[in-house]
């Protein structure tokens, strides 16, 4: 609580989804072009957790419509999607693209620190690369307790309408809608 102020705090992993700027979206997959090759950022045996936009947004509207059973300053932990191998997430946008091969690669961290001292980005990148060789996850269970359950796209289908909106899965991207729209309803039935 600052100055009298309510406050709501939502943590949750690196974002993803359609529009968003992240690791996701600016570096592991190339917008604009199909997915042939995907550089994964931390390192493969790492766990990592990933937060779908549409369902975080949809879990801090929910924490708002519940204004009334918040106390003046609070803070939730959104759990998101959780890789205990941090590159499963690499191998999960490449089963959504559709491709039948697309080679993962590691980031080339080295070019970062060479580039650190001109390029701002990567200077800031390098300070945040903590967060890529530790496991990173959180426990949502006091979310889930004030509103029941985490908003959560099944993550083939969030991964695939991210790489719709970023223009990666060539012509328009709808052969696979049905397929994940099935996925999506068979998800939400259970």
């Amino acid at each position: 609580q600052i100055w009298g102020v309510k406050s709501l705090v939502v943590r949750a992993g690196d974002f993803f989804g359609p529009n968003a700027s992240s690791w996701f979206n600016d570096g592991m997959v190339s917008k604009g072009r199909p997915v042939k090759s995907i550089m994964y950022p931390g390192a493969f045996d790492v766990g990592h957790a990933w937060a779908y936009l549409p369902d975080f947004g949809e879990a801090v509207a929910q924490l708002l419509d519940r204004d009334d059973q918040l106390a003046r300053a609070e803070c939730f932990h959104f759990k998101g999607h959780y890789f205990a191998q941090g590159v499963d997430m690499a191998h999960a946008a490449a089963r959504a693209s559709g491709r039948r091969t697309v080679k993962i690669k590691k980031l080339p961290w080295w070019l970062f620190y060479l580039c650190a001292p001109f390029v701002t980005f990567m200077r800031e990148s390098l300070e945040m690369r903590y967060l890529w060789q530790q496991p990173i996850g959180l426990n949502n269970d006091r979310l889930v307790a004030l509103l029941g359950h985490e908003p959560q796209t099944p993550i083939d289908a969030a991964i695939h309408h991210t790489l719709r909106s970023m223009h990666c899965l060539g012509h328009d991207g709808r052969g696979q809608d049905d397929q994940l729209s099935g996925i999506s309803r068979s998800a939400a039935t259970l």
